[in-house]
């Protein structure tokens, strides 16, 4: 129970430092996503997302533009993360099956905060034994770094050995549509049929 609290309020923190915030009434204001919203972010949906350039599980460097061909489902973590990520990314590949059931096509996307170790085949390993239509992405410290800050998540490498180490890091998952860029994000919280439930309204809407 401890150790679930000083997680709860870690991700709270992360949401405070990330400048990510939500309330349970969201204001429409000319949103067409207004009715799907369960969430509102301070500064607005436009301030979240944006180009970045990564690396490809096959050492490709790619765009935003090459990635986002369709709705995507995008995690910020690290493959040697003990608990939290495997779980969270669990729960969106699951997500992902329960909308193509649906007849909505989804990717899940995996960009991990620790270039130093998760290199592109690690990240490609890790995220095909997710799911099959998972992409892994990895970069530089430069790259990685500013598409985390495009997507205003946080982390940070714990002192430790050089080869094992924990970074801290938020646990949002992110809704990224091709034609619109973020339009919610979903707390780890959240089971795969809400996942699912939630990003098919938004789905629904876009159609």
């Amino acid at each position: 129970m401890v150790r679930l609290a000083a997680i709860s309020a870690g991700v709270a923190m992360v949401a405070l430092i990330a400048g990510i915030w939500y309330w349970s009434r969201p204001v429409d204001g000319g949103d067409k996503y207004a009715s799907c919203r369960s969430t509102q972010i301070a500064g607005g949906a436009d301030t979240i997302g944006g180009p970045f350039t990564l690396v490809n599980s096959a050492g490709e460097t790619v765009t935003d533009a090459d990635v986002i061909t369709k709705p995507s489902l995008i995690y910020f973590g690290y493959t040697f993360c003990p608990d939290v990520c495997p779980l969270d990314t669990a729960r969106n590949a699951e997500a992902v099956d329960l909308l193509k059931a649906q007849g909505h096509d989804v990717t899940p996307v995996f960009i991990s905060v620790d270039p130093k170790r998760d290199t592109p085949e690690v990240v490609g390993e890790f995220a095909a034994n997710l799911h099959e239509d998972m992409i892994g992405l990895t970069g530089s410290e430069e790259q990685v770094k500013a598409a985390s800050q495009a997507y205003r998540t946080y982390f940070r490498a714990q002192p430790g050995d050089e080869d094992y180490y924990l970074v801290d890091h938020s646990t949002f998952s992110y809704l990224v549509m091709p034609e619109d860029g973020f339009v919610e994000f979903f707390r780890r919280e959240l089971t795969p049929e809400q996942v699912a439930d939630r990003t098919s309204c938004f789905l629904d809407v876009a159609d």
